[in-house]
């Protein structure tokens, strides 16, 4: 087994008295001085994550809008230049390999994000899949990548940088300049609120994050990140999604082309594929249900199973999300979950489940 890695940060985080931990083969902070400080810190303030551990794949030529189309979930064609969708990398039998975002750069340039466990699969996935005459290259290891996420972020974004970017859209990104050397700056995050994800030269990173720090930013760690994105209703690769079940058992349908075909289509776009539904859970208490957990009726049938479970600390209470048949997928629905020690009575949930984020408002209500 290869030895975990450890990001281009990994010493300012040991410095800063991080809590670390393995994850997708790197050494990563799991927190820092706490996960609920910290997740309250994003929704009401803003927060730093090293995303370093991400993978970046660069694809170019003119068949190359070709050639993702054919491999990824949503449409691209549509795609302006400086703008980027989620979608999923699928296998024939409409499993999900991974889901990742699409940047357009230029025309016939685009960048892949990619995640960490998976990038090396990924990326020999696409390259034996593409037209003789598309380039691509894996650019992650010469690749800083942080989030700077919460309402606090944007006025701290124009601070820091050497112009500001108070025009910037959800999902839409721009090439800026930051110590004088070319970054992007997307207007992505994991978190359901406004903010901002950092792509920069490996020696730019340790700068911006101590940066980010004395405009008041606080540090936080993958545990806040899961509680985030659990609120709002975010798969997480090996959990949510994976190569064996139907990406569109996921939802998200806006992320699911129907008027193409791409490898997996024939059975994502087919209803009578698929089986189950993705869903949210809110229970009753601050007693977490966990991943295997079994989703139940009221009447003790056991009907499916917890993919990921925690307090939630903007609500105050414990949620989940899992997987359950489609005709038991129906919102206000009171079941229970059976845990290794009780059956913890909860009800099915719309996601998100926390409603309050802030990241499709305009930038200029944080200015």
């Amino acid at each position: 087994m290869s030895e975990d890695k450890k990001t281009v940060l990994y010493e300012t985080h040991v410095d800063l008295g991080a809590k670390m931990a393995p994850f997708g083969g790197y050494i990563m902070p799991i927190q820092y001085t706490g996960i609920v400080k910290e997740h309250e810190a994003t929704r009401k303030e803003a927060t730093l994550f090293d995303t370093c551990h991400m993978g970046e794949f660069y694809l170019s030529g003119p068949n190359a809008l070709a050639d993702l189309e054919k491999l990824i979930t949503c449409t691209l064609s549509t795609l302006e230049n400086g703008q980027c969708r989620y979608g999923m990398l699928c296998n024939e039998q409409g499993g999900v390999i991974d889901d990742l975002l699409t940047y357009r750069i230029a025309e016939e340039d685009f960048m892949l994000v990619v995640n960490a466990g998976t990038q090396d699969n990924d990326f020999e996935w696409i390259k034996a899949r593409l037209s003789a005459d598309t380039q691509i290259e894996n650019r992650s290891a010469e690749t800083a990548k942080i989030d700077l996420q919460g309402p606090a972020s944007p006025k701290m974004m124009n601070a820091i940088l050497d112009e500001e970017i108070s025009d910037l859209r959800y999902f839409r990104f721009k090439h800026t300049t930051y110590k004088g050397e070319t970054i992007i700056v997307s207007r992505t995050g994991y978190t359901g609120e406004v903010g901002f994800e950092i792509y920069a030269p490996n020696k730019l990173a340790e700068t911006f994050w101590k940066e980010a720090m004395q405009q008041g930013a606080t540090c936080a760690g993958l545990g806040a990140r899961d509680t985030l994105r659990l609120e709002i209703g975010m798969p997480l690769y090996g959990h949510e999604l994976s190569q064996t079940r139907n990406a569109a058992e996921a939802g998200f349908a806006r992320s699911i082309a129907d008027d193409k075909e791409f490898i997996g289509s024939s059975v994502i776009c087919d209803p009578e594929q698929k089986k189950e539904t993705m869903i949210g859970i809110t229970l009753e208490g601050r007693r977490a249900a966990r991943e295997g957990d079994i989703i139940q009726t009221s009447d003790g049938t056991a009907i499916g199973t917890i993919t990921s479970g925690s307090i939630s600390p903007s609500l105050g209470t414990a949620i989940a999300m899992g997987y359950v048949p489609n005709e038991y997928a129906i919102e206000g629905k009171e079941i229970s979950i059976q845990t290794a020690r009780k059956a913890l009575p909860a009800i099915i949930s719309s996601l998100p489940i926390y409603k309050d984020g802030t990241a499709r408002k305009k930038l200029s209500r944080f200015l």
